[in-house]
């Protein structure tokens, strides 16, 4: 079996027993002599299909429930693979789709703002109830901040915001611009612990609405605004801009035009935070698989894609790297969302169940062998007089 062939050549690190479609079963690598690691394939196409893109066709089997894991959990497997895949391309084959998957993209990416709208919809206005399970109180879709191993989802969540709100040093009837503000627990415990007016944006109606909700709930409305708009819509100026998790969905053709906006609305003493998942090598496609089913037209940038689409903008004041700390907030989303599915199953199935499990373990694995990272980046447009600090930025001793 050529699959099992490529599998061998490839997991040098471990191993696993292969049942294929036809019920014979395959060695590959080293496995535990005592109950080792089961893959069990159901459809006879994924003998090929594994082979030639399994960037794509793993998730999508497993989505499908055409491929089973025994004796071992999709979290061990993904490890397993990410250790002897490292940051390279799973073979050739898949090297090439990519790159013209790629090309597609980047060729297609232009998310302009009509399009941004109908992506944001796709992610975020699946059902409030699904995020409402598997987040934190407030919402937080974005890594947390775990100051010690011990601390709870809630915890670190609240430690980043509290990090956030530090960082940006925010004075008094300052004016704060949230660009993808979500549920609106950021925007909300801005103004709430400064005294500033913040403005928070956003392409999801259910987000707006939501956040509007709870703004008038806590009675912030005098503080916070939110808008169902487009960052290129903003036309005031601001003290400060935060943006959390938004600029993976830019879109690579747009990243030059998304820091000419922010450098447009941003004051000449002002400080902009950036709070982006990043990867180490510069590509012009994400991960097909999260492409199709999770985040439409979604990019994941490089250091060099930032650096060159904000040069002769800003000043890079800071560049912190806290990617570490995905894997546990990841994990922790799976695990809520495992324990409170039976509150889902009359809107979403099995396929469903498998498809959320699978984004989100398969993310920790990406955040766990640093195949990505998450940056926090300080900017400013004319350099922090006597530079930029921010003491205990940096956890101690790390």
């Amino acid at each position: 079996m050529i699959l099992a062939k490529f599998l061998n050549n490839l997991f040098k690190k471990g191993g696993f027993e292969l049942i294929d479609a036809n019920s014979k079963k395959h060695v590959i690598g080293n496995p535990k002599e005592k109950k080792p690691l089961i893959i069990k394939l159901f459809d006879k196409s994924l003998h090929y299909k594994l082979l030639f893109y399994p960037d794509f066709y793993f998730g999508e089997a497993y989505t499908e429930g055409t491929l089973t894991i025994e004796n071992g959990t999709l979290t061990e497997f993904l490890n397993m693979a990410l250790q002897n895949i490292g940051r390279k391309e799973t073979n050739f084959f898949s090297e090439i789709l990519n790159n013209i998957g790629g090309s597609y993209r980047y060729l297609t990416n232009f998310n302009f703002i009509k399009k941004s709208k109908i992506n944001a919809a796709r992610s975020y206005d699946i059902s409030d109830d699904l995020y409402d399970l598997f987040l934190d109180s407030k919402r937080q879709y974005s890594c947390a901040y775990f100051k010690n191993e011990n601390d709870s989802l809630e915890t670190a969540q609240n430690n980043k915001i509290e990090h956030i709100i530090k960082k940006l040093n925010i004075k008094p009837n300052q004016k704060v611009l949230d660009i993808g503000s979500g549920w609106g627990s950021l925007a909300i415990e801005i103004a709430k612990k400064t005294q500033c007016q913040v403005l928070g944006i956003t392409l999801s109606k259910n987000q707006f609405a939501y956040s509007n909700k709870k703004a008038k709930a806590m009675n912030m409305g005098n503080q916070v605004e939110f808008r169902l708009c487009d960052y290129r819509e903003v036309e005031e100026k601001f003290d400060r801009i935060v943006s959390v998790g938004m600029f993976e969905h830019v879109g690579i053709n747009f990243f030059p035009n998304f820091f000419l906006t922010t450098h447009k609305l941003l004051n000449d003493r002002g400080i902009f935070l950036l709070h982006t998942i990043g990867r180490n090598t510069p590509s012009r496609s994400t991960d097909p698989w999260t492409n199709k089913y999770i985040f439409p037209n979604g990019m994941i940038p490089s250091p060099a894609q930032i650096s060159k689409s904000a040069q002769g903008l800003f000043v890079i004041e800071d560049w912190h790297n806290f990617g570490q700390d995905y894997d546990p907030t990841l994990m922790a989303w799976n695990e809520n969302f495992q324990k409170s599915y039976d509150n889902l199953k009359d809107r979403y199935d099995e396929r469903f169940k498998r498809m959320w499990e699978y984004y989100l373990l398969m993310c920790a694995g990406t955040f766990r062998s640093r195949r990505n990272q998450l940056w926090q980046l300080i900017l400013s447009k004319k350099g922090i007089k006597g530079g930029y600090s921010y003491q205990n930025s940096h956890r101690p001793n790390s």
